[in-house]
């Protein structure tokens, strides 16, 4: 009997000893980003550390910057012959094709080079032989445009190719009307023919790209790939393009082959996906609106409604949908607009004051997160940043610092890929790892993008110098010093950043995004009993 208590209990330590083991082991995967924005690169690769996963990313002179285009040919080189031992490897197909997210909107490249291009990618399966996450971009329609991120001639002629776009979408759905043939016809007269050329025969060019990608993965040259609507409409030649792709594509599953609106949040999506597959994990996610037209919303950039888009990025995370909350391993918690109507957060409506529907569904988070669910936010209820109002009282209400992951950023669905991605990797955290990352988002989504930097805005706006804003310049230094007192002064009147040691900078020299720097250590301030900014 003795001897059977010892060796029970040397095979309990040896069990232990090998769980430990694996658990230690950690996932190492490639990760080839759009471009080098925080959001893109390190932000994510912050993300995946603090899961415990090593990320190895290609040297950052071939990486897509600023104020130049990525070096395609030398990262797939890398990739082919220079990459470390890696367990999986999740790739930009852009990056790879045209150097870049920016690069995919006002390349110049023959298709004979993007052929090239594309039978490189194609070979990856043989030299890098390990599973192959790749996402790609369908080239976006937005109504205006700034900041040399699309062709020059896009900043005077966009509103115009926008609205022909959605004529061009209409007719191939055969719903134009006559007075919209003949605005068809009139624009079709009077934009400048080079222009119009340029745009669609690039179109073109990236839509076959997308073709041929897809086809790559239904002959298996990928493990799983993402094709990402940039910002859109649900009418605009992206969602015309994503129409044909998707006819297309029929016969993939899902498991392998998915279009998804947005484009930032793919890398981290499909990293997290990694991660549960190399974990044998499908994390159970339940999805729980605001008070509200909640899942009906059509967000601003995009042209799928979020009862639609949501279940297709917890699918794109490696995840499964849960219908009740008693099967949920996550809540994934939305701030929607109650109206369902959304806007950008410079809207009058973004004040420093909570709704009904706010304080509702505060109580909705306290009552799930008081019932022992993990709960990871996106708030949505506006574009470009947080809900002043529905965090000023989830603040004050004590509940911010019990959820496990907070996203406010860019558009609806950037924020949501965000939101279900760290949340699911939270699991394999420390509560002051996922604390940092949620400080990190709290100080960027909330109190830079929705006031100080549109503070900001509106300051060059009243001086006439607006343009400033895509490109800071030599004002940068002092620009930044102003947002970052800003940032300071709502870091510290709340408890959830109260005391945190953070730098800001501004990695494309424009307001449009900053990165954040979190130090682990605290300082000690007073504390101070007003919230109110």
């Amino acid at each position: 009997m003795y001897k059977m208590k010892k060796y029970t209990v040397i095979m309990c330590t040896v069990c232990c000893l090998i769980a430990s083991a694996v658990q230690a082991k950690k996932l190492t995967i490639i990760y080839v980003p759009l471009d080098n924005r925080p959001v893109c690169a390190s932000y994510v690769q912050q993300t995946m550390a603090a899961a415990g996963c090593n990320i190895i990313m290609p040297p950052e002179k071939y990486i897509a910057g600023h104020d130049n285009s990525g070096d395609a040919d030398a990262i797939c080189n890398w990739l082919q012959h220079k990459a470390p031992k890696a367990d999986a490897a999740v790739i930009s197909s852009d990056s790879l094709i045209y150097g870049g997210l920016v690069a995919s909107r006002t390349h110049q490249i023959p298709v004979e080079t993007l052929n090239k291009r594309l039978k490189n990618i194609h070979d990856l399966e043989t030299s890098l032989p390990i599973k192959l996450y790749v996402f790609s971009t369908i080239m976006r329609t937005p109504y205006t445009s700034s900041g040399n991120v699309e062709p020059e001639y896009y900043s005077k002629l966009g509103p115009a190719i926008f609205t022909y776009s959605q004529l061009l979408d209409k007719v191939e759905q055969t719903k134009l009307s006559l007075l919209e043939r003949l605005k068809k016809q009139a624009l079709e007269r009077n934009l400048p023919r080079w222009e119009l050329k340029d745009w669609l025969d690039r179109r073109k060019k990236n839509l076959n790209v997308n073709h041929e990608l897809a086809n790559m993965a239904r002959g298996n040259r990928f493990h799983y790939l993402a094709i990402g609507k940039d910002d859109n409409a649900a009418l605009s030649a992206t969602h015309m393009e994503a129409r044909a792709i998707s006819r297309n594509t029929f016969d993939i599953p899902d498991k392998k082959f998915q279009i998804l609106p947005g484009v930032d949040q793919l890398g981290l999506l499909l990293l997290a996906r990694a991660y549960n597959e190399a974990n044998g994990a499908t994390p159970s996610i339940y999805a729980l609106y605001s008070k509200g037209v909640g899942p009906s919303t059509l967000p601003q950039y995009s042209d799928t409604r979020l009862q639609d888009s949501v279940p297709e990025q917890i699918i794109a995370a490696g995840a499964k949908k849960a219908t009740n909350l008693s099967s949920a391993d996550l809540i994934l918690a939305l701030n929607t607009p109650e109206n369902g109507i959304m806007q950008d957060t410079t809207a009058g409506s973004n004040q420093f004051f909570a709704s009904a529907a706010n304080k509702d569904f505060i109580l909705s988070l306290k009552k799930q997160l008081s019932a022992g669910y993990k709960v990871s936010l996106a708030d949505v209820s506006y574009s470009n940043g947080a809900d002043n109002g529905f965090m000023n009282a989830l603040a004050q209400s004590g509940q911010i610092e019990r959820l496990i992951a907070y996203n406010g950023w860019n558009t609806a669905d950037n924020t949501i890929g965000f939101a279900i991605a760290q949340g699911i990797l939270s699991a394999a955290m420390s509560p002051q790892q996922s604390n940092k990352l949620m400080r990190q988002r709290i100080i960027d989504d909330w109190y830079y993008q929705s006031n100080a930097r549109n503070r900001m805005v509106e300051f060059f706006r009243q001086k006439g110098r607006e343009n400033l804003r895509y490109n800071l310049g030599k004002a940068n230094e002092e620009v930044l010093k102003q947002v970052t007192n800003d940032c300071q002064t709502l870091a510290d009147k709340y408890p959830i950043t109260h005391g945190t040691i953070f730098k800001l900078s501004f990695p494309w020299d424009r307001l449009f995004e900053i990165d954040v720097e979190i130090e682990n250590r605290y300082k000690r301030i007073p504390r101070c009993q007003s919230v109110l900014y």
